[in-house]
């Protein structure tokens, strides 16, 4: 029996690395429309006649099912209950879906405002209902995105659990980097090719489609794995139980990583969202060429991800490489947000540091998680700190379109666009790059809290995670 085991598809090198390539490439295919919008800030506010407020309410709108309604929290839920397979195409159909919506919002189908007050308490201002409904399908999208990142990362863990398992989640969120790249790189070049800004999201429909048949691939595979454990009378993990959401939260070192996520990725995903416009208006860069100087920020992390990931696996260290990452964080931050610092060549070594941040903190942060949770724990677990995240994820882009809007307006010109006339608003970025660095600053003090927790308790986040 024993024979039989260590020959099994999870011993097998290659059936290992196969499963990470289909799991991968679907991340890479959703984190395409994750940021596809993100290089057209501008586009669409002339477009649509959008303000940066409703530009940061569509980029909040990712968030606002996951946080508001839960649906992180039960969809961790659903994938300890009914495991990887189920869930991860479900979650791929939900972002069909959500990626449609979305186009129909951008594609210009829905014209007319919209303003929501409760008695004299103005909830929501003067809105564009495109900027509304766009937000929606980008809730439902992301319910679908954010679900499919913890199957992932659950089934990730357990195919390399005790092997090369912070290298292979590195190349797992790696492959998700080039997604990032494809989003911040292509975009500009598509709208000028084809003057549609809606463009971009047809492309990643097509993608998602795509990543559906590739995860298909993977379900057949792990579905064998399954087979031969039964066979073998390999225990399973004990099934998830409600009780099991009271044990996680009680856990300290959990909350410091799950702190730590959303402060870290609040000052790295709502800053592309803003970024090319940043880039444009600060560092006066081409217009054609801001969105290939932002790809160079997933780029680095694309290459560095699973090289800081195999170190973690070999050497550990892994609270350490999260100070590290933090650190690297409030530098390039604060750097931005100086004035008179304005050259486009210390703009793109800045954007590559950043780069190298993003490639050090989740190469160290979402292996710790596995070595913290038991495996019928990790999905919810993961889908606690990805709905803390989602807070962020949803407040950080709200808070800095109105910080824009209300304190960073320095002027407005009149900008001759493909035969049009489009008035173009100027601001200046310093309040929001110190906004960021603040966020910066906090997650270096939860990671420091995350080092000692692990040498109170003894978690190993500091030893290697390779077992000999």
């Amino acid at each position: 029996m024993t024979a039989k085991i260590s020959s099994s598809l999870r011993e097998s090198k290659s059936a290992r690395w196969v499963v990470l390539i289909l799991v991968s490439f679907t991340m890479m295919c959703m984190y395409y429309l994750t940021d596809a919008m993100a290089p057209l800030q501008s586009n669409l506010q002339s477009t649509l006649h959008w303000s940066a407020t409703d530009y940061g309410l569509f980029t909040s709108g990712y968030a606002w099912f996951n946080v508001f309604l839960l649906m992180l929290v039960f969809a961790g839920m659903i994938l300890d209950k009914l495991g990887t397979r189920f869930t991860g195409i479900l979650a791929i159909i939900i972002m069909i879906i959500g990626a449609g919506i979305k186009y129909w919002a951008i594609a210009g189908h829905i014209s007319g405002t919209f303003e929501l007050t409760i008695g004299s308490w103005q909830i929501l201002g003067l809105t564009p209902k495109s900027a509304i409904v766009a937000g929606l399908g980008f809730g439902i999208f992301g319910v679908g995105c954010e679900m499919f990142g913890i199957a992932a990362n659950k089934a990730v863990v357990r195919w390399f659990k005790g092997k090369e398992m912070a290298l292979a989640i590195g190349l797992n969120t790696t492959t998700g980097r080039i997604g990032t790249a494809l989003a911040t790189g292509t975009p500009k070049w598509l709208y000028s090719v084809t003057h549609d800004v809606s463009f971009p999201i047809i492309l990643s429909i097509i993608f998602l489609l795509i990543g559906l048949l590739i995860y298909i691939l993977f379900n057949f595979l792990d579905k064998k794995l399954d087979k031969e454990e039964n066979d073998a009378g390999i225990a399973t993990d004990e099934e998830f139980k409600f009780s099991d959401i009271k044990e996680i939260i009680n856990i300290r070192a959990f909350w410091y990583i799950a702190i730590l996520c959303v402060l870290f990725y609040s000052a790295v995903f709502p800053f592309i969202k803003f970024a090319t416009d940043f880039l444009i208006q600060k560092f006066d860069v081409n217009e054609k060429y801001a969105g290939s100087i932002l790809s160079l920020l997933p780029i680095s992390a694309l290459f560095l991800t699973p090289l800081f990931g195999g170190i973690s696996d070999k050497k550990g260290k892994a609270a350490s490489i999260m100070i590290l990452g933090s650190v690297l964080l409030v530098f390039v931050h604060t750097l931005f947000s100086i004035p008179v610092l304005n050259s486009y060549i210390l703009a793109i070594a800045l954007i590559m540091l950043l780069g190298i941040a993003f490639a050090l903190v989740p190469s160290a942060m979402w292996p710790s998680v596995a070595k913290i949770m038991p495996m019928s724990k990790l999905g919810t677990a993961y889908a606690i700190i990805f709905w803390v995240q989602n807070i962020g994820l949803m407040l950080v882009p709200l808070l800095i379109g109105y910080v824009l809007d209300k304190y960073c307006i320095t002027d407005t010109i009149t900008k001759m666009v493909e035969g049009k006339e489009q008035i173009i608003t100027l601001y200046s970025y310093t309040i929001p790059m110190l906004i960021f660095s603040c966020f910066g600053i906090l997650a270096i003090v939860f990671a420091f809290l995350l080092k000692a927790e692990d040498k109170k308790m003894g978690y190993g986040l500091e030893k290697p995670n390779i077992i000999d």
